[in-house]
Protein backbone atom coordinates (compact mmCIF):
# COMPACT_ATOMS: atom_id res chain seq x y z
CA UNK A 1 0.00 0.00 0.00
CA UNK A 2 1.19 3.45 -0.92
CA UNK A 3 2.51 5.61 1.91
CA UNK A 4 1.23 8.94 0.49
CA UNK A 5 -0.17 10.11 -2.92
CA UNK A 6 -0.04 13.20 -3.93
CA UNK A 7 -2.73 14.56 -6.57
CA UNK A 8 -1.76 17.32 -8.09
CA UNK A 9 -4.79 18.76 -9.91
CA UNK A 10 -4.05 21.91 -11.24
CA UNK A 11 -4.43 24.41 -12.72
CA UNK A 12 -3.31 24.76 -16.20
CA UNK A 13 -1.32 27.61 -17.22
CA UNK A 14 0.42 27.11 -13.94
CA UNK A 15 3.79 25.51 -15.17
CA UNK A 16 2.03 22.52 -14.80
CA UNK A 17 3.46 21.05 -18.20
CA UNK A 18 7.08 22.35 -16.74
CA UNK A 19 6.51 19.89 -13.29
CA UNK A 20 5.09 17.11 -15.00
CA UNK A 21 7.82 17.15 -17.69
CA UNK A 22 10.74 16.80 -15.12
CA UNK A 23 8.64 14.66 -13.30
CA UNK A 24 8.61 11.74 -15.96
CA UNK A 25 11.90 12.32 -17.44
CA UNK A 26 13.13 11.47 -14.09
CA UNK A 27 10.88 9.01 -13.63
CA UNK A 28 13.04 6.18 -12.94
CA UNK A 29 15.68 8.08 -10.49
CA UNK A 30 12.22 8.87 -8.87
CA UNK A 31 11.26 5.18 -8.43
CA UNK A 32 14.65 4.49 -7.37
CA UNK A 33 13.94 7.02 -4.42
CA UNK A 34 10.53 5.18 -3.48
CA UNK A 35 8.67 7.43 -5.17
CA UNK A 36 5.97 6.02 -8.19
CA UNK A 37 4.77 7.46 -11.21
CA UNK A 38 2.33 5.36 -11.67
CA UNK A 39 1.30 4.69 -15.88
CA UNK A 40 2.70 7.14 -17.95
CA UNK A 41 1.71 10.62 -18.30
CA UNK A 42 -0.85 9.00 -21.68
CA UNK A 43 -2.11 6.75 -18.89
CA UNK A 44 -2.77 9.58 -16.00
CA UNK A 45 -4.48 11.74 -18.56
CA UNK A 46 -6.67 8.61 -19.78
CA UNK A 47 -7.51 8.01 -15.99
CA UNK A 48 -8.77 11.80 -15.98
CA UNK A 49 -10.98 11.28 -18.67
CA UNK A 50 -12.26 8.17 -16.80
CA UNK A 51 -12.67 9.77 -13.56
CA UNK A 52 -15.28 13.33 -15.25
CA UNK A 53 -16.86 10.55 -17.27
CA UNK A 54 -16.09 13.27 -20.20
CA UNK A 55 -18.00 13.15 -23.77
CA UNK A 56 -14.96 13.34 -25.04
CA UNK A 57 -12.62 10.57 -23.59
CA UNK A 58 -11.28 8.70 -26.20
CA UNK A 59 -13.15 5.75 -27.66
CA UNK A 60 -9.91 3.83 -27.52
CA UNK A 61 -8.92 4.51 -24.21
CA UNK A 62 -8.43 1.49 -21.79
CA UNK A 63 -6.41 2.98 -18.10
CA UNK A 64 -9.22 3.90 -16.01
CA UNK A 65 -8.95 5.62 -12.83
CA UNK A 66 -9.46 2.63 -10.72
CA UNK A 67 -6.44 1.19 -12.62
CA UNK A 68 -4.20 4.25 -11.95
CA UNK A 69 -4.96 3.63 -8.31
CA UNK A 70 -4.59 0.16 -8.21
CA UNK A 71 -1.21 0.54 -9.55
CA UNK A 72 -0.48 3.28 -6.46
CA UNK A 73 -2.00 1.22 -3.86
CA UNK A 74 0.43 -1.69 -4.97
CA UNK A 75 3.64 0.44 -4.36
CA UNK A 76 5.51 0.24 -0.87
CA UNK A 77 6.43 4.05 -1.06
CA UNK A 78 4.78 7.59 -2.27
CA UNK A 79 2.98 8.09 -5.78
CA UNK A 80 2.60 10.87 -7.58
CA UNK A 81 -0.43 11.91 -10.09
CA UNK A 82 -0.92 14.73 -12.10
CA UNK A 83 -2.74 15.87 -14.30
CA UNK A 84 -4.11 19.56 -14.76
CA UNK A 85 -7.58 18.87 -16.01
CA UNK A 86 -8.64 16.90 -12.58
CA UNK A 87 -9.20 20.42 -11.18
CA UNK A 88 -12.25 20.36 -13.58
CA UNK A 89 -13.60 17.57 -11.97
CA UNK A 90 -17.28 17.40 -9.61
CA UNK A 91 -17.30 17.37 -6.13
CA UNK A 92 -18.70 13.96 -6.48
CA UNK A 93 -15.85 12.75 -8.23
CA UNK A 94 -13.02 14.28 -6.31
CA UNK A 95 -14.71 12.80 -3.94
CA UNK A 96 -15.05 9.07 -6.09
CA UNK A 97 -11.43 9.85 -6.94
CA UNK A 98 -9.90 10.66 -3.82
CA UNK A 99 -11.02 7.36 -2.36
CA UNK A 100 -9.78 5.29 -4.82
CA UNK A 101 -6.11 5.30 -2.88
CA UNK A 102 -7.91 3.57 0.17
CA UNK A 103 -5.63 4.25 3.75
CA UNK A 104 -2.78 5.81 1.83
CA UNK A 105 -2.43 9.56 3.03
CA UNK A 106 -3.78 12.00 0.24
CA UNK A 107 -2.31 14.89 -0.16
CA UNK A 108 -4.12 17.50 -2.71
CA UNK A 109 -1.52 20.35 -4.72
CA UNK A 110 -3.31 23.18 -6.23
CA UNK A 111 -0.68 25.72 -7.74
CA UNK A 112 -2.29 29.20 -8.69
CA UNK A 113 -1.24 32.30 -10.37
CA UNK A 114 -2.23 36.21 -10.82
CA UNK A 115 -5.32 36.44 -12.34
CA UNK A 116 -3.66 39.11 -14.93
CA UNK A 117 -1.37 36.39 -16.12
CA UNK A 118 -4.28 33.40 -16.23
CA UNK A 119 -6.79 35.17 -18.51
CA UNK A 120 -5.11 35.09 -21.64
CA UNK A 121 -3.01 31.89 -20.97
CA UNK A 122 -6.76 30.32 -20.46
CA UNK A 123 -8.08 31.74 -23.87
CA UNK A 124 -5.37 30.60 -25.83
CA UNK A 125 -5.04 27.21 -24.29
CA UNK A 126 -9.64 26.88 -24.98
CA UNK A 127 -8.34 27.97 -28.82
CA UNK A 128 -6.11 25.18 -28.90
CA UNK A 129 -8.40 22.64 -27.54
CA UNK A 130 -10.57 23.88 -30.50
CA UNK A 131 -12.65 26.66 -29.26
CA UNK A 132 -13.82 29.46 -31.69
CA UNK A 133 -14.57 32.71 -29.20
CA UNK A 134 -12.86 35.65 -29.68
CA UNK A 135 -10.69 36.99 -26.80
CA UNK A 136 -13.15 39.49 -25.94
CA UNK A 137 -16.26 37.24 -26.05
CA UNK A 138 -14.10 35.29 -23.47
CA UNK A 139 -13.38 37.97 -20.99
CA UNK A 140 -16.95 39.20 -21.26
CA UNK A 141 -18.50 35.63 -20.32
CA UNK A 142 -16.08 35.52 -17.45
CA UNK A 143 -16.76 39.14 -15.85
CA UNK A 144 -20.28 38.06 -16.34
CA UNK A 145 -20.87 34.78 -14.58
CA UNK A 146 -21.23 32.83 -17.80
CA UNK A 147 -17.97 30.90 -18.05
CA UNK A 148 -18.13 29.16 -14.85
CA UNK A 149 -15.66 26.68 -15.56
CA UNK A 150 -12.88 29.49 -15.35
CA UNK A 151 -13.02 29.85 -11.84
CA UNK A 152 -13.60 26.00 -11.50
CA UNK A 153 -10.02 25.19 -12.90
CA UNK A 154 -7.74 28.07 -13.16
CA UNK A 155 -8.49 29.27 -9.55
CA UNK A 156 -7.09 27.47 -6.37
CA UNK A 157 -9.40 29.21 -3.93
CA UNK A 158 -12.42 26.92 -5.66
CA UNK A 159 -10.07 23.83 -6.34
CA UNK A 160 -8.58 24.26 -2.84
CA UNK A 161 -12.74 23.61 -1.97
CA UNK A 162 -13.57 20.98 -3.68
CA UNK A 163 -10.35 18.23 -3.59
CA UNK A 164 -8.64 20.20 -0.52
CA UNK A 165 -11.95 20.04 1.75
CA UNK A 166 -11.54 15.97 1.27
CA UNK A 167 -8.21 15.69 3.52
CA UNK A 168 -7.31 17.14 6.42
CA UNK A 169 -5.63 21.06 6.45
CA UNK A 170 -1.99 19.60 7.02
CA UNK A 171 -2.13 17.44 3.26
CA UNK A 172 -3.72 20.57 1.29
CA UNK A 173 -0.88 22.61 -0.36
CA UNK A 174 -0.79 25.71 -2.25
CA UNK A 175 2.34 26.03 -4.72
CA UNK A 176 2.20 30.05 -5.80
CA UNK A 177 3.67 31.00 -9.30
CA UNK A 178 6.41 32.84 -8.61
CA UNK A 179 6.40 36.17 -10.74
CA UNK A 180 8.71 37.13 -13.79
CA UNK A 181 12.01 37.25 -12.96
CA UNK A 182 12.41 34.44 -10.27
CA UNK A 183 14.77 32.10 -10.94
CA UNK A 184 13.78 29.26 -13.50
CA UNK A 185 13.35 26.56 -11.08
CA UNK A 186 12.04 27.90 -8.29
CA UNK A 187 8.07 26.44 -9.37
CA UNK A 188 9.94 23.08 -9.48
CA UNK A 189 11.35 23.60 -5.83
CA UNK A 190 8.30 24.33 -4.39
CA UNK A 191 6.20 21.69 -5.90
CA UNK A 192 9.29 18.76 -4.83
CA UNK A 193 9.49 20.51 -1.52
CA UNK A 194 6.03 19.26 -0.30
CA UNK A 195 6.57 15.66 -2.75
CA UNK A 196 9.71 15.43 -0.35
CA UNK A 197 11.91 15.03 -3.35
CA UNK A 198 15.43 15.51 -2.64
CA UNK A 199 17.25 18.24 -4.30
CA UNK A 200 19.50 17.22 -7.20
CA UNK A 201 17.31 13.61 -7.78
CA UNK A 202 16.19 15.53 -10.78
CA UNK A 203 17.41 16.43 -14.16
CA UNK A 204 15.53 19.92 -14.35
CA UNK A 205 16.48 20.56 -18.40
CA UNK A 206 12.65 20.36 -20.19
CA UNK A 207 13.81 19.58 -23.85
CA UNK A 208 9.59 19.90 -24.48
CA UNK A 209 8.21 23.36 -23.20
CA UNK A 210 5.24 24.62 -23.91
CA UNK A 211 5.37 28.00 -25.51
CA UNK A 212 2.38 30.55 -25.49
CA UNK A 213 1.67 31.64 -29.38
CA UNK A 214 1.97 35.39 -30.19
CA UNK A 215 -1.58 37.81 -30.91
CA UNK A 216 -1.32 36.74 -34.83
CA UNK A 217 -0.63 33.15 -34.22
CA UNK A 218 -3.24 32.26 -32.08
CA UNK A 219 -5.39 34.19 -34.37
CA UNK A 220 -4.68 32.57 -37.16
CA UNK A 221 -5.89 29.26 -35.11
CA UNK A 222 -8.92 29.82 -33.53
CA UNK A 223 -9.97 31.31 -37.89
CA UNK A 224 -8.88 27.43 -38.36
CA UNK A 225 -10.74 26.47 -36.13
CA UNK A 226 -14.07 27.92 -37.15
CA UNK A 227 -12.97 26.77 -40.67
CA UNK A 228 -12.89 23.20 -39.55
CA UNK A 229 -17.15 22.31 -39.42
CA UNK A 230 -17.31 18.77 -38.20
CA UNK A 231 -13.90 17.86 -39.26
CA UNK A 232 -11.43 16.64 -36.37
CA UNK A 233 -13.76 16.97 -33.34
CA UNK A 234 -12.15 17.52 -29.84
CA UNK A 235 -10.24 15.85 -28.24
CA UNK A 236 -8.25 13.03 -29.83
CA UNK A 237 -8.95 13.32 -33.59
CA UNK A 238 -8.01 17.61 -32.69
CA UNK A 239 -4.88 16.52 -30.74
CA UNK A 240 -3.57 14.02 -33.85
CA UNK A 241 -3.94 16.54 -36.75
CA UNK A 242 -4.24 20.01 -36.10
CA UNK A 243 -2.35 19.71 -32.14
CA UNK A 244 0.67 17.90 -33.69
CA UNK A 245 0.90 19.32 -37.34
CA UNK A 246 -0.50 22.48 -36.89
CA UNK A 247 0.20 23.90 -33.70
CA UNK A 248 3.43 22.04 -32.37
CA UNK A 249 5.24 21.50 -35.82
CA UNK A 250 4.35 25.10 -37.05
CA UNK A 251 2.26 27.37 -35.04
CA UNK A 252 5.12 27.16 -31.61
CA UNK A 253 8.04 28.33 -33.82
CA UNK A 254 7.02 30.66 -35.41
CA UNK A 255 8.21 34.26 -34.47
CA UNK A 256 5.23 35.25 -31.82
CA UNK A 257 6.56 38.27 -32.15
CA UNK A 258 2.94 40.34 -30.73
CA UNK A 259 2.37 39.23 -26.96
CA UNK A 260 -1.42 40.07 -25.71
CA UNK A 261 -3.24 40.21 -22.65
CA UNK A 262 -6.37 41.87 -21.12
CA UNK A 263 -6.49 45.62 -21.70
CA UNK A 264 -6.63 48.20 -18.71
CA UNK A 265 -10.29 48.73 -18.88
CA UNK A 266 -10.66 45.48 -17.10
CA UNK A 267 -7.44 46.09 -14.89
CA UNK A 268 -9.75 47.41 -11.54
CA UNK A 269 -11.95 44.66 -12.31
CA UNK A 270 -9.18 41.68 -12.84
CA UNK A 271 -7.50 42.90 -8.90
CA UNK A 272 -10.59 43.45 -7.59
CA UNK A 273 -11.13 39.47 -7.81
CA UNK A 274 -7.75 39.05 -6.88
CA UNK A 275 -7.83 40.41 -3.71
CA UNK A 276 -10.73 38.68 -3.45
CA UNK A 277 -9.42 35.60 -3.90
CA UNK A 278 -6.47 36.19 -1.32
CA UNK A 279 -8.69 36.46 1.39
CA UNK A 280 -10.71 33.45 0.74
CA UNK A 281 -7.06 31.86 0.82
CA UNK A 282 -5.88 33.19 3.59
CA UNK A 283 -8.80 32.41 5.54
CA UNK A 284 -8.47 28.34 4.01
CA UNK A 285 -6.61 26.43 6.22
CA UNK A 286 -4.13 25.15 4.01
CA UNK A 287 -0.08 24.99 3.49
CA UNK A 288 1.14 27.58 1.39
CA UNK A 289 4.52 27.11 -0.38
CA UNK A 290 5.59 30.61 -2.06
CA UNK A 291 3.15 33.78 -1.46
CA UNK A 292 0.12 34.65 -1.93
CA UNK A 293 1.22 38.15 -2.87
CA UNK A 294 2.43 36.60 -5.81
CA UNK A 295 -1.53 35.88 -6.65
CA UNK A 296 -1.63 39.67 -6.81
CA UNK A 297 -1.23 41.39 -10.27
CA UNK A 298 1.52 43.38 -11.13
CA UNK A 299 2.65 45.42 -13.97
CA UNK A 300 -0.80 45.53 -15.32
CA UNK A 301 0.07 47.37 -18.85
CA UNK A 302 -2.00 47.96 -22.03
CA UNK A 303 -1.18 45.23 -24.41
CA UNK A 304 -2.55 44.34 -27.98
CA UNK A 305 -5.34 42.33 -28.50
CA UNK A 306 -5.77 39.38 -31.15
CA UNK A 307 -9.09 40.99 -31.99
CA UNK A 308 -7.60 44.61 -32.71
CA UNK A 309 -4.85 43.12 -35.59
CA UNK A 310 -6.18 44.06 -38.50
CA UNK A 311 -6.38 41.46 -41.83
CA UNK A 312 -3.67 41.93 -43.28
CA UNK A 313 -1.49 41.10 -40.11
CA UNK A 314 -3.61 37.73 -39.64
CA UNK A 315 -2.74 37.12 -43.56
CA UNK A 316 0.69 37.49 -42.96
CA UNK A 317 0.77 35.09 -40.37
CA UNK A 318 -1.58 32.73 -42.39
CA UNK A 319 0.84 32.82 -44.84
CA UNK A 320 3.44 32.07 -43.07
CA UNK A 321 1.74 29.31 -41.61
CA UNK A 322 1.41 27.77 -45.06
CA UNK A 323 5.31 27.87 -45.72
CA UNK A 324 5.92 26.26 -42.47
CA UNK A 325 3.41 23.51 -43.24
CA UNK A 326 4.99 23.23 -46.46
CA UNK A 327 8.64 22.76 -44.51
CA UNK A 328 6.76 20.17 -42.04
CA UNK A 329 5.98 18.00 -44.84
CA UNK A 330 8.87 17.86 -46.69
CA UNK A 331 10.20 16.60 -43.48
CA UNK A 332 7.43 13.90 -42.87
CA UNK A 333 8.05 13.04 -47.01
CA UNK A 334 11.55 12.13 -45.94
CA UNK A 335 11.17 10.04 -43.11
CA UNK A 336 10.63 6.00 -43.85
CA UNK A 337 7.02 4.37 -42.77
CA UNK A 338 6.77 1.41 -41.08
CA UNK A 339 7.27 -0.59 -44.23
CA UNK A 340 10.58 1.35 -44.69
CA UNK A 341 9.78 2.85 -47.25
CA UNK A 342 10.08 6.64 -47.61
CA UNK A 343 6.17 8.76 -47.82
CA UNK A 344 8.29 10.56 -50.85
CA UNK A 345 8.67 7.07 -52.61
CA UNK A 346 5.03 6.28 -52.25
CA UNK A 347 3.52 9.23 -53.52
CA UNK A 348 6.47 8.59 -57.00
CA UNK A 349 5.23 5.43 -56.99
CA UNK A 350 1.32 6.33 -57.09
CA UNK A 351 1.91 8.63 -59.70
CA UNK A 352 3.51 6.02 -61.72
CA UNK A 353 0.56 3.51 -60.36
CA UNK A 354 3.71 1.22 -59.42
CA UNK A 355 2.81 1.02 -55.65
CA UNK A 356 1.01 -2.15 -55.41
CA UNK A 357 4.27 -4.00 -56.92
CA UNK A 358 6.87 -1.91 -54.65
CA UNK A 359 4.98 -2.55 -51.20
CA UNK A 360 3.97 -6.42 -52.32
CA UNK A 361 8.29 -6.65 -52.92
CA UNK A 362 8.72 -4.96 -49.53
CA UNK A 363 6.53 -7.02 -47.81
CA UNK A 364 8.19 -10.26 -49.09
CA UNK A 365 11.80 -9.46 -48.51
CA UNK A 366 10.24 -8.84 -44.43
CA UNK A 367 9.09 -12.47 -44.23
Amino acid sequence: MARRVFLHVGAPKTGSTYIQNVLWNNQDALRGAGILMPGWSWAQDQAMTDLREVEWRDPRATYTWEKLAEEARRFDGDAIVTNEALGGATPEQAARGVAAFGSAEVHVIVTGRDLWRTLPSMWQQSVRARNKWTFSEFLTAVEQGRFETFWEMHTPNRMLRKWGDLVPPAQRHLVTVPGPGAPHDTLWRRFAGIAGIPDGLCDLEDPTANPSLGAAEIEVLRRVNGALGDRFPHRTPYQLVVQRHLVNAVLKNSGNEVRFGVGLDRAGWVAEMAEQQIKELRDYPCHIVGDLDELRPVNMKESTSPDDLDDSRILQAAIETIVGMLEHADELTKQPNVDGVRALDLLKLRATGKIRRTLKRVASTRR
